[in-house]
């Protein structure tokens, strides 16, 4: 029975309003919702696709304290069997590069066939944890795929990109990192949600040293986006709008 693995992280709600702390050097998130990040649940849809078709073991993880609890427990109620929460030695914000070295650590004692995840976090639009997690590990791996078949020891994945697409064969193990329109998430009745709540999920503790995870620079500065939108209306012939706009932006890049 392939062992498969799915990646999930909970990610602030997309209609909060963060703010900006006292210090001006890092986003308030204490009063954020959070969510699942969306597109882990095509992760977790393709996965429990996969169980339907083949038989698998399925095993959501994700990285930190009660928030990534509550993405492992939203990956129960949409159909995944197991979770586990890494933990790591550090209580402050990791780069991608740490989170890949944590996440890398409990996948090797796992052992998975095949690893799924989202192709990003909407949080900060990484892109590269799952990326840098196969490189850790020497897993082939394949990036926004929107369609994938699983064979006995190969993995055929599309990915679409803009004037065609792209058909890879990976070998098995590997990681692949989904693409919204893969599939159509089903999500969970109140009953799943319910059993969710009750489902235990084991630990694993990371023993990579501090340094090597934390972040690998130091916020100075930072502020909000401007809402307001400047507006001016050019000239509707096409010669006079054209140089009406070639001064603004000539004026804009030398203020």
């Amino acid at each position: 029975m392939i062992k498969i693995c799915v990646l999930v992280k909970s990610v602030p709600d997309t209609a909060s309003m963060p703010g900006i702390s006292e210090d001006g050097r890092s986003v308030v998130v204490e009063d954020l919702d959070y969510v699942l990040n969306p597109f882990d649940e095509y992760a977790i849809e393709a996965a429990v696709q996969l169980k339907e078709l083949h038989g698998a073991e399925l095993t959501a993880v994700s990285l930190g304290g009660e928030r990534a609890s509550q993405a492992l427990r939203s990956a129960f109620a949409m159909g995944i069997n197991n979770g586990v929460l890494v933990r790591a030695p550090v209580a402050t914000e990791m780069s991608g590069r740490g989170a890949a070295v944590c996440l890398a650590a409990a996948l090797r004692e796992m052992a998975p066939d095949l690893i799924l995840a989202g192709k990003q976090a909407v949080d900060d639009d990484g892109a590269q944890v799952a990326e840098r997690i196969a490189e850790h590990l020497g897993f082939a791996h394949a990036s926004a795929v929107n369609h994938l078949e699983v064979k006995e020891t190969s993995l055929t994945v599309k990915r679409v990109f803009e004037g065609g697409y792209m058909v890879l064969e990976l070998p098995l193990p590997a990681l692949v990192t989904t693409e919204k329109g893969i599939n159509e998430p089903r999500y969970p009745a109140l009953p799943q949600i319910l059993k969710a709540r009750r489902k235990p999920i084991d630990e694993f503790m990371v023993s990579e040293p501090v340094a090597s995870l934390a972040l690998g620079w130091e916020v100075e500065s930072l502020t909000v986006p401007c809402p307001e939108r400047r507006r001016q209306l050019l000239d509707d012939n096409v010669a006079a709008g054209t140089a009406q706009l070639a001064d603004l932006l000539r004026q804009e890049f030398l203020s």
